[in-house]
């Protein structure tokens, strides 16, 4: 959905969620060296050649391992998606242990 969108480039400053709880906001969501680590796996992996992808109000939707790296090398910008409008949820109601995604 958000490949045939212009791409443009924000300030990496203005992603939010840079300076809010993301990763461990659930509750009994807690921080471990070990889940750090595979954070920083990821941050490392991360193709900064795909945009990250916000809403129409701005908010981070896909991305945040991009946008962290973007924030370790210093970059002041980084290239965005932004969706002109929200798109129905695939799921409504169901624990996120329930859905059919692959681990």
């Amino acid at each position: 959905m958000a490949t045939n969108l212009p791409i443009e480039q924000i300030p990496v400053s203005a992603i939010a969620e840079l300076d809010e709880p993301y990763w461990y906001d659930n509750e009994g969501d807690t921080p471990s060296g070990r889940s750090i680590a595979m954070h920083i796996q990821l941050v490392n992996a991360a193709d900064l050649a795909y945009p990250i992808i916000l809403c129409p109000q701005g908010r981070l939707m896909d991305g945040m391992h991009r946008a962290v790296k973007a924030l370790v090398l210093g970059l002041d910008r980084i290239q965005v998606y932004r969706l002109p409008e929200l798109p129905a949820p695939d799921f409504v109601g169901v624990d996120p242990d329930d859905l059919p995604y692959d681990d």
